[in-house]
């Protein structure tokens, strides 16, 4: 692989992980799941200050479901002032297809009035690209 190649998977990459975020925030679901590979999968540990108990997703409809619980619980979602914020990625692109990142996250609530840092940690991610460019494959969530 190239080095051009490297750096435009890179930054690829990027704007994919940007686009997770803003669009868990305000976005439409067809539109966020499509982020995602067919099989993808999302594990995320319990996070007792979010309420949220340890769950293993797989595949488009299980990590809808998620996203959906998220969202009816006013964790997430449209009109609930809050903020996915994705600092310091690590990319390493592998070959062609496959990239890995690690990234630090803050997740901000009470975003009009005073924003409150809800949780922070990492993403493990793991990424796939196909017929629809970059796609997330794996997610492992880290709190802390």
């Amino acid at each position: 692989m190239t080095t051009s190649t490297n750096a435009d998977a890179d930054a690829e990459i990027r704007s994919l992980l940007a686009r997770i975020a803003q669009l868990a925030d305000r976005g439409e679901l067809d539109e966020y799941i499509g982020q995602f590979t067919d099989d993808a999968v999302w594990a995320m540990p319990a996070n007792p200050l979010m309420g949220m108990e340890a769950s293993t997703r797989r595949g488009h409809e299980e990590i809808l479901a998620g996203v959906r619980e998220r969202r009816g619980g006013g964790v997430q979602g449209p009109g609930t002032n809050t903020r996915h914020v994705i600092t310091t990625t690590a990319v390493q692109v592998q070959d062609d297809s496959h990239a890995t990142a690690r990234s630090y996250y803050l997740f901000f609530g009470d975003t009009n009035t005073t924003p409150t840092l809800r949780t922070m940690g990492q993403y493990d991610d793991v990424f796939v690209r196909g017929e629809r460019g970059w796609q997330l494959a794996h997610r492992t969530i880290v709190v802390g």
